[in-house]
């Protein structure tokens, strides 16, 4: 976020590249800079004639070059905003030419969303001298909370690391989604609120009794009659409770619960550190390790990839809701 920050700054104080190469699996930061850069670089007035998008899938190089040599209609540069870039993977390199000396007066926008360049071919070394390179990194899970701490704290929100977790959950690591459920939720609710699981609830639709956190935590305390109770809400809701989802969260926690048994250090920031969780979250361990020692941990994880596979049809003919029915007396007796 500092590198997206400080390219804006380059913009705002005029120092402006004459290529941004945008790449990288995470395409929201793309899509950031992308749209900074095409709202604030020419003055409305100017855009008409020196704003233009072009899509990898309908445009050659030769076209992009072509383009980008021309020169402005009455204002100091235009814009190129070249989307899905990464089309023309096959072809990129064919740009060198043109990146090694690129129109001055032209600001060359390539979104290459999902690749990136190879550091040891010759473009990626050339935008290098003359632009400017830019890998949006995809967050890893235990990444995303924090982020979305971040995203809150610059518009004076907060949120409980329980209405977090829901949302990673539901949505996974796509933060392009997640920022939408965000700005859903600050439209709604005033700024300086600390956001909870029963506001994720009411304004986001996901069940604050009924998911995966608390099924997971359901488990870790043996608390039978719970996990069965939000298994049958999964079962009567399947849609937005994909069976594949929970027996991957499941094997996950499972596995952090394994690596918490085979810790030294069992200090509260060290298994925060170790198992990268959120600290909120480390008595949950605490607990479920004395409930489940290492060898009936390790027969877990066994008992969730046979129910991995029997979810994906082989070797059985059972429903979702009676593989996850089983998976869990299982795992509970």
């Amino acid at each position: 976020m500092n590198e997206i920050r400080n390219i804006v700054s380059d913009i705002k104080s005029g120092n402006i590249k004459p290529i941004y190469f945008l790449m990288g699996e995470e395409p929201y930061y793309i899509d950031k800079i992308s749209d900074y850069i095409e709202a604030h670089v020419l003055a409305d007035s100017e855009k008409g004639f020196n704003q233009q998008v072009m899509y990898g899938r309908d445009a050659t190089i030769e076209d992009i070059v072509a383009a980008a040599k021309r020169y402005p209609m009455m204002a100091e540069r235009q814009v190129l905003i070249i989307k899905e870039a990464q089309d023309l993977s096959r072809n990129i390199e064919k740009l060198v030419s043109y990146a090694e000396n690129p129109q001055p007066t032209t600001v060359l926008v390539l979104n290459y969303k999902y690749k990136k360049l190879d550091k040891r071919k010759k473009l990626h070394k050339v935008i290098a001298k003359t632009g400017f390179i830019f890998e949006s990194k995809k967050l890893y899970e235990n990444q995303v909370s924090d982020w979305i701490r971040k995203v809150l704290s610059e518009k004076n929100y907060k949120i409980e690391p329980k209405a977090s977790l829901m949302l990673v959950e539901f949505l996974g690591t796509d933060l392009s989604k997640i920022s939408n459920e965000l700005g859903k939720l600050m439209l709604v609710l005033p700024a300086g609120t600390i956001i909870s699981d029963t506001h994720i609830e009411e304004n986001i639709g996901i069940s604050k009794d009924f998911n995966n956190f608390e099924l997971r935590k359901a488990v870790g305390e043996k608390q039978i009659v719970k996990a069965n109770r939000i298994i049958k809400y999964f079962g009567e809701n399947p849609k937005n409770n994909p069976l594949i989802m929970t027996i991957s969260l499941l094997n996950g926690y499972f596995t952090q619960l394994l690596l918490f048994h085979g810790l030294k250090d069992k200090s509260k920031s060290a298994v925060a550190r170790n198992l990268g969780v959120n600290p909120y979250f480390v008595d949950e361990y605490f607990v479920a390790a004395r409930n489940y020692p290492m060898r009936k941990v390790a027969q877990v994880i066994a008992f969730l990839r046979d129910a991995d596979v029997k979810s994906k049809g082989v070797g059985a003919n059972q429903s979702n809701e009676d593989i996850l029915k089983e998976l869990l007396f299982k795992i509970l007796h």
